[in-house]
């Protein structure tokens, strides 16, 4: 009697026990949620049960029924920045989300030189790290970061937290992205919530999903239960682990550091990356928010590359296609790093340079700020008169400069492809290029070599982006 009784409570216990109603970590204690914006909020429980969802912020009460598989979701106005707020989570086991602001919430993407954090990775730091992750916290600043996961199917949780910006938090977080966050934090001085979803060494592929509307080629896109070989550069494998978890929560938008990985897929990358950006904006259903990217920096590729070069294993290529880029992306936009590549560091240690060269473009594009340069000047056009070639620019309202040094890296071609080194004179907002070596020039190139350090400016002391007029 005693082992039926005990048989017939364990069979009862599923239709007696009420699952507590779970989240995302997305939705956890010290969260940002986006402003003024509706915004969602979801979770799983029972399946069929109905969940209460109400916001301190304006005492309002949002129902929804979860489904067969539990799952549940509601849509949340939310007021001007602000905080800290409570949110009231209910499926009849009532739970509260603590310490919620209000504020600007951006997502942090790509491989290694997003990933890298403040602390450096081995034997490779970040300048000037140390003391600013000591003078790091602020209530103001919330981080959290996807854990690196390669699936061959979509997931729709991962472990993580929400935390403060503190000297523990911040030294583990995308360098980057901190130092983007931490100027936009400063000068809208608003709350700001930072997402890092960023694997090292991961190839743009990996980043897209099974649907996308382009080939991957030679890559194979893995079966459900198949091995995953390469877990950061096997197509679709980074956006099911890690991207899926987060698609749909309300952002502002996205910053960009990837390409180092495709550096010889130049010709494919200027299909892939735009084409990802329009599949990520279309899953979030957000309209074409900004997003704003990095172009790798200058570094010497050879140490990847067979010891006979060959001029698709030049960098510049890849480089090109992201500059080429801003004009395939609406809304979109790009930081040029010209200036501070290293020769046999793949990641640059100055991080704050990218970061805020990041930021800055989104405070004067996303939010109105103005009275400064943003944008790095972009080549224009080209005018051949005799020998000589006038470059031109766009960007330069207030001119170009050498910093008094010496153009050294122009070169210039006629008809044969054969570039020369280039005799360059800087005029005020254009650059005369020559050489005596073509007495009928046909195309210019500029910093169009792996490693190279930039030597030409805007007046506001931004890079111009290396760059080519042919196709070849």
């Amino acid at each position: 009697m005693k082992t039926l009784i005990v048989v017939l409570l364990v069979c009862m216990a599923p239709f007696t026990l009420k699952a507590k109603v779970t989240m995302p970590p997305l939705f956890s204690d010290n969260m940002v949620l986006q402003q003024q914006s509706n915004v969602a909020i979801w979770g799983w429980t029972d399946s069929r049960t109905e969940v209460t969802v109400e916001t301190s912020w304006n005492n309002k009460s949002y129902k929804a029924k979860s489904d067969k598989d539990g799952k549940w979701k509601v849509i949340v106005e939310t007021p001007v920045a602000g905080g800290p707020y409570e949110i009231d989570v209910s499926d009849g086991t009532p739970q509260t989300l603590k310490n919620v602001l209000i504020g600007e919430v951006w997502l942090c993407s790509g491989q290694s030189n997003m990933e890298m954090p403040m602390k450096g990775f081995p034997g490779q730091p970040v300048l000037h790290s140390n003391m600013d992750i000591l003078k790091s916290t602020n209530d103001n600043l919330r981080l959290i970061s996807v854990p690196r996961t390669s699936k061959t199917v979509p997931q729709d949780n991962f472990k993580g937290e929400w935390e403060k910006a503190n000297p523990e938090s911040v030294s583990n977080f995308s360098a980057t992205a901190y130092y983007y966050g931490r100027l936009l934090q400063q000068l809208l001085d608003v709350p700001v919530g930072l997402i890092d979803v960023s694997f090292g060494g991961s190839c743009i592929q990996a980043w897209m999903s099974k649907n996308t509307s382009v080939s991957f080629e030679d890559k194979k896109v893995p079966e459900a239960d198949d091995t995953i070989k390469v877990p950061n550069r096997t197509p679709i494998v980074l956006f099911n682990g890690m991207l899926h978890p987060v698609i749909g929560y309300g952002i502002k938008g996205c910053i960009w550091y990837q390409g180092e990985t495709n550096y010889i897929e130049s010709n494919r990358y200027e299909e892939l990356f735009p084409t990802m950006v329009k599949e990520w904006r279309s899953l979030w259903g957000e309209g074409d928010f900004p997003f704003y990217y990095m172009q790798i920096a200058p570094f010497d590729y050879s140490v990847f590359t067979p010891t006979e070069f060959h001029e698709k294993y030049n960098s510049a290529y890849l480089r090109d296609a992201q500059r080429k880029s801003i004009d395939k992306i609406p809304n979109c936009d790009m930081a040029v790093l010209m200036d501070i590549g290293e020769k046999e560091n793949i990641h640059p240690t100055n991080k704050q340079v990218g970061g805020e060269r990041l930021a800055v473009l989104a405070l004067a594009e996303t939010y109105g700020m103005e009275g400064f340069v943003s944008k790095s000047p972009l080549y224009s056009d080209l005018e051949i008169q005799g020998s000589t070639v006038v470059v031109s620019f766009n960007n330069v309202k207030n001119g170009l400069t050498s910093f008094e040094k010496k153009l050294n890296n122009f070169e210039i071609a006629g008809k044969d492809k054969h570039f020369y080194p280039a005799n360059a004179v800087l005029l005020r907002k254009s650059v005369l290029v020559s050489s005596p070596n073509v007495t009928e020039p046909v195309a210019v190139r500029y910093a169009f070599k792996n490693f190279v350090v930039g030597d030409l400016f805007g007046t506001a002391g931004l890079p111009v982006s290396s760059f080519r007029t042919d196709d070849w």
